[in-house]
């Protein structure tokens, strides 16, 4: 009884009509500013070498089962060795695995470190480099985006022009950073980076704008660029 009393009286109050507000720009919350950053890569071409390690483990094993394995008779083994006699014999030679972009060191190209991620560097004027140009990712401020992931996606169309040849792993960022300001900056507030992970599918080739200069690196390549964020990086990317 106590309880249908309670519930009239919840219904009896007035509804709430007014939309809740929620602030997206940046300008309004204290001047932080919010960017979104893209770490763009290539996947591996080819399978990594196994290690050193791993593959004397494997002929361990296989020498180990082999002490075990069935002992079939020697007219069963010569049937088994007659198949495919009548076949034509295809001469087959794989294509090597380093290529004239490695000898050559050109980190412009894609054709490179095939068993290795590749990431994208643009050089030129980066948010937090107050018009120096720097090594940075494709990156943009958050302005009205309805999501930081549009965001994201908005800064590496100005990069790529075309995101058919792309897929951005998730909605959510890999990680973020904080941005302090300079001490000659007249901006107080600090900023705060995120970065997205998004990758290169089905395609070899790639034209680049916006940008003075770029470089597809690894990972080890990567941190050389960013040395007071190589710590955090190496924690980040994952490869």
């Amino acid at each position: 009884m106590h309880r249908t009393v309670e519930y009239s009286r919840v219904l009896a109050r007035p509804l709430l009509t007014a939309a809740r507000g929620f602030c997206t720009s940046p300008s309004k919350s204290g001047g932080e500013k919010i960017v979104a950053s893209v770490l763009f890569e290539r996947l591996p071409v080819v399978i990594p070498k196994i290690d050193p390690i791993v593959y004397a483990f494997q002929e361990f094993s296989f020498r180990w089962q082999q002490q075990y394995r069935k002992e079939y008779p020697d007219t069963f083994l010569q049937k088994s060795n007659a198949r495919g006699q009548g076949d034509h014999h295809i001469e087959y030679t794989p294509a090597p695995r380093i290529t004239e972009a490695d000898k050559t060191n050109d980190k412009k190209s894609l054709q490179r470190a095939l068993d290795r991620r590749l990431y994208l560097l643009l050089y030129g004027s980066s948010y937090d480099s107050n018009g120096t140009p720097v090594w940075h990712f494709p990156e943009k401020v958050y302005d009205s985006e309805p999501t930081l992931r549009k965001c994201a996606e908005s800064a590496l169309e100005s990069v790529v022009g075309d995101l058919s040849k792309t897929y951005f792993v998730g909605n959510a960022p890999m990680g973020h950073t904080v941005i302090q300001p300079a001490e000659n900056d007249k901006v107080d507030a600090p900023s705060k980076r995120f970065f997205f992970k998004s990758q290169l599918i089905a395609t070899s080739k790639l034209k680049l704008g916006k940008c003075e200069d770029y470089l597809w690196v690894t990972k080890d390549e990567l941190l050389e660029y960013f040395p007071q964020h190589a710590e955090y990086l190496n924690k980040m990317i994952i490869s």
